[in-house]
């Protein structure tokens, strides 16, 4: 009976050992950002994206977070270490910059990236119908609504003559939203100041000299590094009485007046899907870079009324949501 015993524990651990051979591992997302893990961009809509498609993080499916500190020079460096794991995918945040570095660190990992930025200029992708190679994802296209913005801007201060402009220099498309930016005001016939700001000294000093041209109102370009100041830069635009418009909500829930863009939110989502569909085998290369379908328009009326501003009739008609 012993020996009867033995052989049958035997055989029940060589058929537990035979099923974890066959098991395969928990596939890995290597997750890189911009940012810092103080505003966590995966918490919420990315993971609730890939729940959609059965994914559950610590369940079926690790993560490993790259965080660049709003550095860009750290990005190939994060590129490269998530590539040596390897990770099943990587997922990129923060505009262009972090998808390119991915992609230059591999050409067979998958890459899902979210931007604002154009990702066909900037050579990340063949078409927005037809990706090619190992990447995709998803773009809320920031940019390319600068004229709507200052068309916004006008209607809500129609006295401005000279208007300023915020961007970071050190943005990968930095000459792309001034020549935007430029061809914008010239299109309704005002004056534009662009200034050039990347730090928070930088910031400062941009306000300062806007404010010594009397600048009437802003456009604040899409920029990661913008989003992490955004209670200084909404601060400062109160403190010079400076109306200014932003590329989305979060802008305007930190004191901000007017924000016009994709929800950031609904797009982590979406990016969440897509990194699901990678893992269950679908190809980058067959997966269309997907563009919202709408834009949200958002106001603070609190923040209108201390710069003395009436918002139109017209404007709050539109807007998907005012802040009081």
């Amino acid at each position: 009976m012993k020996r009867r015993a033995l052989l049958l524990v035997g055989a029940a651990l060589t058929a537990a050992r035979a099923l974890q051979a066959q098991q395969k591992p928990m596939p890995v997302i290597g997750f890189m950002a911009f940012g810092s893990p103080i505003l966590n961009p995966s918490a919420g809509p990315f993971h609730k994206g890939l729940s959609e498609t059965g994914y559950v993080d610590g369940e079926n499916v690790a993560i490993e977070y790259r965080w660049a500190e709003d550095k860009y020079d750290r990005l190939p460096t994060l590129a490269a270490d998530l590539v040596s794991w390897p990770v099943a995918v990587i997922v990129t945040t923060g505009g262009n910059g972090p998808a390119l570095a991915a992609k230059a660190a591999t050409p067979k990992i998958p890459i899902v990236f979210m931007t604002g930025g154009d990702p066909v200029r900037a050579g990340l992708v063949a078409s927005l119908s037809r990706p090619g190679a190992n990447v995709t994802g998803v773009t809320f296209i920031a940019s390319s609504l600068v004229p709507k913005r200052l068309e916004l801007l006008h209607d809500l201060v129609p006295r401005a003559t000279a208007i300023g402009a915020l961007v970071n220099p050190n943005y990968p498309e930095a000459d792309l939203q001034r020549q935007e930016l430029q061809e914008a005001a010239r299109a309704i016939r005002l004056t534009i100041h662009i200034m050039s700001a990347g730090t928070p000294t930088e910031i400062d000093a941009a306000f300062s000299t806007l404010a010594q041209y009397g600048t009437h109102a802003l456009v604040v370009a899409n920029d990661p590094i913008f989003e992490v100041r955004r209670d200084q830069i909404a601060t400062l635009a109160a403190h010079h009485a400076i109306p200014a418009i932003y590329s989305h909500r979060a802008f305007v829930e930190a004191g901000g007046l007017i924000s016009y863009g994709a929800n950031i939110t609904d797009t982590l989502r979406r990016v969440g899907v897509y990194t699901g569909r990678i893992l269950k085998g679908a190809k980058p290369a067959d997966l269309p870079v997907e563009q919202p379908t709408r834009f949200e328009l958002v106001v603070n009326i609190r923040t209108a009324a201390a710069l003395g501003l009436t918002i139109p009739p017209a404007i709050l008609d539109l807007a998907d949501e005012v802040i009081e």
